[in-house]
């Protein structure tokens, strides 16, 4: 197959990751892949493998007319059986040249769930977005989304059920791997003593990440736990930035936490962490940070976002959103339980991933799904 996948950039993402993956493992499986990143590639172009990357240099909002003719060239040239676009601004874009690429499929990926526009200062436009990807969404051959909370969603906004398809994300589980060697330099960089135990919340800081609960649960837990410590790991907008450090302020804990910005070497992080914590309030689909973290062997505690509760199985701890003292609770027991259960919960973690969520699965389902679309006669 010719495949043309299009994303808004390659930054480090969860969303960005598995497009770099199916990307890659499309093209090792002999299709003709080129990845379209709208914006700026980004850290994750080197992740693509033999697949071709295009930049479209997308330089805002107003820029879209331009880039939505540069997407079309780029169908009618390659020519693609299959448009696999990922998140709206590409689903939108992709359903608007749609009537003028009609050789090409057009599959719609859909990555979160009950995504909160206003909590955004260009909520507007996000709203707008979000309601023309469903409006347009009648042009699309198939829309594959990564949980069944998405569905649920996009059903809600009114997606065709009859199109509709979920495949979970892929962890790569030889990326991913239980090494606490890999993690031994960070915790000494950051400063963590051997008989802490270490709580690290790995998202970039973004309202939907819901750091302030985070935050508020660590107090919470470090008044009755004085040996944690905890970790932010991912970077954001510096005013956003400042405002969760004047919290920690607030919160009386400078020195428990440690701000370690963004990292591309996630293994090392996941394997400095005794346990990790998701604290979203909406937007999560498949949590990526759950998989990749507990394939690591790295038990979680999360809020109940997307298919989160789905993917930890009976390995970790869910707790309702935005409740600081759930959250602190739910990290205290988790702790507790690792301490009873040592490698064999670390153990049951990874092989929950290796079992039911290998990056290879995600691959080969996907082209499945590509192959099938191609084959069809279409309505």
């Amino acid at each position: 197959m010719r495949i043309l996948l299009s994303i808004p950039n390659l930054m480090l993402g969860g969303a960005e990751r598995q497009f770099a993956e199916l990307a890659a493992g499309l093209a090792t499986r002999g299709h003709k892949v080129m990845a379209v990143a709208l914006g700026q590639a980004g850290p994750l172009e080197a992740a693509l493998g033999q697949a071709e990357l295009v930049t479209l240099n997308k330089l805002g909002r107003w820029d879209n007319l331009r880039v939505a003719l540069r997407l079309a060239g780029l169908l009618h040239s390659f020519r693609p059986q299959i448009h696999y676009a990922f998140l709206p601004t590409p689903c939108v874009l992709g359903a608007l040249v749609r009537p003028v690429t009609p050789y090409s499929r057009l599959v719609m990926g859909m990555r979160s769930t009950n995504v909160n526009a206003g909590a955004y200062a260009h909520g507007q436009a996000g709203s707008w977005l979000q309601s023309m990807e469903a409006r347009l969404s009648f042009l699309a051959d198939l829309f594959i989304v990564n949980s069944n909370a998405g569905l649920r969603d996009c059903l809600a906004r009114g997606f065709s059920r009859t199109l509709g398809v979920v495949v979970p994300n892929g962890i790569d589980t030889v990326r991913c791997r239980s090494d606490r060697g890999l993690g031994a330099a960070l915790r000494k960089a950051w400063g963590i003593g051997p008989d802490e135990q270490l709580i690290g919340l790995v998202a970039r800081l973004d309202p939907m990440k819901d750091h302030p609960n985070f935050l508020r649960a660590a107090a919470l837990l470090n008044a009755k736990c004085p040996k944690t410590r905890f970790v932010c790991v991912g970077a954001g907008p510096e005013d956003y930035t400042a405002e969760l450090h004047r919290q920690v302020e607030e919160l009386g804990l400078p020195g428990r936490i440690v701000w370690a910005g963004g990292y591309t070497d996630m293994p090392a992080v996941y394997n400095a962490l005794d346990a990790l914590c998701l604290s979203s309030a909406f937007g999560e689909g498949f949590p990526n940070v759950l998989g990749e973290a507990m394939a690591c062997g790295v038990p979680c505690c999360t809020t109940d976002v997307g298919d989160a509760a789905l993917v930890l199985g009976s390995t970790g701890k869910v707790v309702p959103k935005g409740d600081p003292k759930s959250l602190a609770a739910g990290l205290e027991e988790l702790l507790e339980r690792l301490d009873r259960e040592g490698q064999g919960l670390r153990a049951a973690c990874r092989e929950r991933i290796v079992m039911n969520y290998g990056v290879q699965r995600m691959i080969e389902t996907t082209e499945g799904l590509l192959v099938g679309l191609c084959g069809k006669v279409r309505p």
